[in-house]
């Protein structure tokens, strides 16, 4: 495939450092038998964190079909950051068609196995198609769809895929969150927690809370969010964003050995939407742009946007109730960083996910036993259910707080957000391996898409 870079002299100075670089190291050469990348428009910061890593199964030569953007250049820089970083360097060769017909050359070449989409979720749902539909198997950012329209065709192209053996997957990095995986390990024992309880409405027995900030660094830098990523017509609103991974690790953690029929298995309930205001100066800190570009000039008020980027939903999955809730601020205090809460509350205890000023933004594991329950059987099974865990995590232990226990985690198996994409890849290429993934991550894909989907719509209405 030819290097063809209309009309930049920036992105093939980029290109050159991203070819030329990553060693003399042989175990990296092309080889024709290794899964080849196809990155399709990366237009968010997500799409390099897939190349964090080598890995034996995927061919270095990465070929890249985009537009001629900023967003572009901003990914292969990120490449040229791993080729030459001092510590393990990767080895990527980046071969880079920048035109506007990005896409139909991508569609007629098909040079690679798997197609790597990160980048304006507006988008998202149609490169699904046409990546499926060219006899790519796709490994996408979420969200996958952020409208009815988007769902309907992300399920269209599930069939598609289905029927042509193609993996489609949606990159999941919450369930590699050593805290979530423990939390998942208690909740399956029966000794320990028990069954999930039904909850009401008003009090759910799953509930996942977030805050996120806009304004953040990614791989030691200062991240720059292109300027469509305020735009909810382009972006998405926040219903329908962060949402996919509080959703997935509930379906995940309490529903992954039985399938999710979004038909008659999920009920979506009260939902609400509101926005956060970004002021001109913290617009332009967080994009680099001098102003508001012309597609939000019927957005902005008063010189400031608000982004609706917050949401919470409320519904029902096997006559279980739950919630989720997403909110975002610009940027974190100093010191502070994003926070998680969450519970799942069950007849013999209740297993509690804290990430805040007290546990210094670390996500911290706390089991609370229900009242009523045996003290002493319980601890014991509860005892027995760590040092089941130590043996795979060597050092994971209790900690007695009042009337509950804290899980203490050693340092060596916490692994942030940027590391747990190579732990994506690698259970991607594990699927790939054995030709299929399981039965419930399919219906479960469907589901989660549908409850987003869902709650925007009743948003939208109210």
């Amino acid at each position: 495939m030819k290097l063809v870079l209309p009309g930049t002299t920036i992105l093939f100075a980029t290109i050159v450092a991203v070819t030329g670089c990553g060693g003399n190291d042989t175990s990296h050469a092309h080889r024709k038998d290794r899964l080849r990348l196809v990155v399709l428009d990366p237009g968010h910061f997500h799409a390099a964190l897939m190349q964090r890593s080598m890995y034996d199964q995927i061919d270095p030569e990465v070929h890249v079909y985009a537009p001629d953007s900023a967003e572009a250049k901003a990914y292969l820089d990120y490449i040229t950051l791993y080729n030459t970083r001092k510590e393990q360097p990767t080895a990527w060769k980046e071969l880079v068609y920048a035109a506007p017909d990005f896409l139909k050359r991508a569609e007629e070449e098909k040079s690679g196995g798997i197609a790597i989409l990160a980048g304006n979720n507006r988008d998202k749902a149609n490169y699904i198609s046409k990546m499926v539909s060219a006899g790519l198997h796709v490994l996408a950012d979420k969200p996958m769809a952020i409208d009815r329209q988007g769902f309907e065709q992300l399920r269209q192209s599930m069939d598609e895929a289905a029927g042509k053996k193609l993996m489609l997957c949606d990159i999941m990095t919450s369930r590699y969150d050593i805290v979530n995986v423990i939390q998942k390990k208690l909740f399956q024992d029966t000794a320990v927690f028990g069954r999930l309880l039904p909850g009401t409405a008003d009090r759910p027995s799953v509930v996942s809370e977030s805050v996120h900030h806009f304004y953040k660094t990614v791989s030691g830098k200062p991240l720059l969010r292109p300027a469509w990523y305020f735009d909810v017509q382009q972006q998405g609103e926040g219903i329908t964003d962060v949402t996919t991974h509080l959703i997935d690790l509930i379906h995940w953690t309490g529903f992954s050995d039985q399938p999710i029929d979004y038909k008659t298995d999920i009920v979506v309930g009260d939902c609400r939407h509101w926005p956060t205001v970004l002021s001109a100066e913290q617009f332009r800190k967080v994009t680099g742009q001098p102003a508001y570009p012309a597609f939000l000039n019927g957005v902005v008020k008063d010189s400031s946007l608000p982004v609706l980027a917050n949401g919470e939903i409320n519904y029902a999955i096997k006559n279980i109730f739950a919630r989720v809730k997403v909110s975002w601020e610009f940027a974190a205090t100093e010191g502070a960083g994003d926070t998680h809460y969450a519970v799942f509350r069950g007849t013999s205890c209740n297993l509690v996910t804290r990430q805040d000023k007290r546990e210094a933004f670390r996500p911290v594991l706390y089991i609370e036993p229900a009242p009523g329950v045996g003290q002493d059987a319980w601890e014991r099974s509860l005892q027995a259910a760590i040092e089941s865990v130590a043996r795979e995590y060597p050092g994971v232990s209790l900690e007695k707080e009042g009337k509950s226990w804290k899980v203490l985690i050693p340092d060596r198996w916490v692994t942030g957000h940027e590391q747990q994409f190579s732990s994506v890849v690698k259970k991607y290429l594990e699927y790939l391996e054995q030709k299929q993934m399981p039965a419930w991550e399919r219906s479960a894909l469907l589901a989660k898409y549908y409850i987003t989907t869902a709650a925007r719509e009743r948003c939208r209405i109210r």
